[in-house]
C-alpha cells in the first residue's frame, strides 16, 4: 500500500504489474476499501499486460478521510433534491471523480482503462462522461445510472445497508455478525457463500480504517449526485456493463439502463450473480475486462 498526493487529498493505492504497462484502474464501492479487488483479481488481470492500480476513494481505507464534516442530514437532503436545490454535503462523485484523475496524474498516466463497481461504477461513467480523453475502456460493474424511476434494493437489504454498526471497539462480534448479515444477503445465491473470506476482509477493513460516519458522507454523495444520464451521451470509449441476475441491491434494470445510455454499450449479465463478485467469477470478469480492453491480448494470453 502506498500513498501519493492528488487532488489536495492523499490518496491510498496499489499497482500490480509492470509501471510503463497500460493502466487498468479499478474503482471500489460505497463504503469498502479497495481490497475488495482483491491480491489474486489484481495480479491475474495484470498478468495480462496490464499496470492494474486500485486505490482507496476519499473517506475509505488509508485516504483522507472527512471527519471534520458532520453526518448528513438525509432528510434535509432529500428535501433539497425534491426541490431541485443544491444540497449541503462535503463533496459529491463528481468531487470523487476527480480524485481519480488527479491520482492518474500524480501516477503520470495519461489515459487508462476504469473499471468501478457499485458506487465505483457511477465514478466510472463520471469518468467517461466528463474526461472522455482520460478513459480508454470504460466497465460498469453491478453499477447505476442514479435514474430515480429505477427499482431500488429490497426493503430488508436497504434497512441492513443504512443500519448503524455496533461499535467495533465495544462489540467486536456484534460488529462483524451485523456486517457478515448484510455481506451474505447481498451474495451471489448461485454460488457458495465464503464466510472465511468475507470475514477476513470485513476485520481487515476495520483495522485499516474504522470510520462509522464516513459511509453516510459517501451516500449522500450518490444522492446529491442524482442522475448521471444526462451526461452518458458523452462517452465515447468502448463500454462493458456487468450486472448480476439475482443483486438484491442494484437490481438488474439498473445496469441496463447504463447499457441503454451508452452508445455502442455492451451488457454483460450473469446468471446467479449477486451484488459480489464470488470466487467462481473472478476469471470470467476478468476475460470481459481484457476482451473489451484488447480483444487480441485475450486470445494471445
Amino acid at each position: 500500500m502506498q500513498h501519493i498526493s492528488a487532488n489536495g487529498l492523499t490518496l491510498s493505492y496499489d499497482s500490480f504489474g509492470e509501471e510503463q504497462a497500460e493502466a487498468f484502474l479499478l474503482i471500489s464501492g460505497l463504503g469498502t476499501q479497495m481490497i475488495r479487488w482483491n491480491d489474486a483479481f489484481c495480479e491475474d488481470l495484470a498478468s495480462h499486460g496490464f499496470r492494474v492500480i486500485r486505490f482507496d476513494n476519499r473517506d475509505a481505507g488509508g485516504s483522507t478521510h472527512f471527519t471534520q464534516s458532520p453526518a448528513p442530514d438525509f432528510a434535509a437532503l432529500a428535501q433539497a433534491v425534491a426541490a431541485h436545490q443544491k444540497p449541503k454535503v462535503p463533496y459529491t462523485l463528481h468531487d470523487m471523480a476527480a480524485d481519480a484523475i488527479g491520482l492518474l496524474d500524480a501516477l503520470g498516466i495519461k489515459r487508462a482503462h476504469v473499471a468501478g463497481r457499485s458506487m465505483g461504477g457511477m465514478i466510472a461513467q463520471l469518468l467517461a462522461s466528463l474526461y472522455p480523453h482520460r478513459v480508454l475502456t470504460l466497465t460498469a460493474m453491478m453499477s447505476s445510472t442514479g435514474n430515480p424511476t429505477l427499482a431500488s434494493a429490497a426493503p430488508d437489504v436497504m434497512a441492513l445497508l443504512t443500519q448503524p454498526s455496533p461499535s467495533l471497539a465495544e462489540d467486536t462480534l456484534g460488529f462483524l455478525n451485523h456486517r457478515l448479515q448484510f455481506a451474505k444477503r447481498i451474495a451471489s445465491p448461485g454460488y457458495p457463500f465464503d464466510e472465511t473470506t468475507q470475514r477476513t476482509i470485513i476485520l481487515e477493513e476495520a483495522n485499516l480504517a474504522n470510520d462509522p460516519t464516513a459511509f453516510g458522507r459517501q451516500l449522500a454523495a450518490i444522492v446529491a449526485t442524482g442522475d448521471l444520464r444526462p451526461v452518458l451521451v458523452r462517452v465515447v470509449a468502448p463500454t462493458l456493463v456487468i450486472h448480476g441476475t439475482d443483486d438484491p441491491l442494484i437490481p438488474l434494470a439498473c445496469g441496463k439502463d447504463i447499457a441503454a445510455h451508452i452508445s455502442h454499450a455492451t451488457f454483460m449479465p450473469i446468471n446467479g450473480m449477486g451484488h459480489d463478485i464470488p470466487l467462481e467469477l473472478e476469471h470470467l470478469i476478468i476475460q470481459a475486462l481484457v476482451r473489451i480492453a484488447h480483444p487480441h491480448r485475450l486470445r494471445m494470453h
